[in-house]
């Protein structure tokens, strides 16, 4: 039983990872033209090392949309795919603190060349604007308050890390 909800959230959360992924590229048209280039290939997202006292992660693979979004896969993991992206996840919550931190993880890429050039140009060039999508929420003047707050926190998150 245990197992059987780990799974299910497991699946909801690759679920939400992709309409979030989905609304940061649709928010840029650019992303989309990159993408679109690559319709129908498959990548998968691999975290290695994975602690094994958390719950199991669903299998992340992804295959480009005509649209150039990503649609995920589902628990089942396609035999092959065009490119695979290899994290070290062995420490989940210090890999999360440095991406909020704003460093990227160590990404090692097997597969098409140009396929990963694109997806390095999204990882470098697209953003998520937090800020305008609280702005539709709360208004502006809470949104901007919220950002601001955000980013103190993330610049202290940076200075306790350069710390570490």
């Amino acid at each position: 039983m245990l197992h059987a909800l780990a799974s299910s959230l497991g699946n909801a959360l690759a679920e939400r990872l992709t309409l979030l992924l989905n609304h940061v590229l649709a928010s840029e048209p650019v992303a989309t033209r990159r993408l679109h280039l690559h319709a129908g290939r498959r990548l998968r997202l691999q975290l290695d090392g994975w602690p094994v006292l958390l719950p199991p992660l669903p299998d992340l693979s992804f295959l480009v949309t005509p649209a150039g979004l990503l649609e995920w896969c589902g628990a089942e993991a396609p035999a092959e795919v065009d490119l695979r992206l290899r994290l070290d996840a062995s420490n989940p919550a210090l890999m999360l603190a440095r991406m909020a931190a704003g460093e990227q993880p160590q990404v090692d890429l097997q597969g098409d060349a140009q396929f990963a050039a694109d997806l390095s140009w999204l990882a470098d060039n697209l953003r998520w604007d937090v800020q305008d999508d609280l702005e539709r929420l709360v208004g502006r003047a809470p949104a901007h308050e919220i950002a601001r707050i955000a980013r103190a926190l993330a610049a202290g998150l940076r200075q306790t890390l350069r710390g570490v």
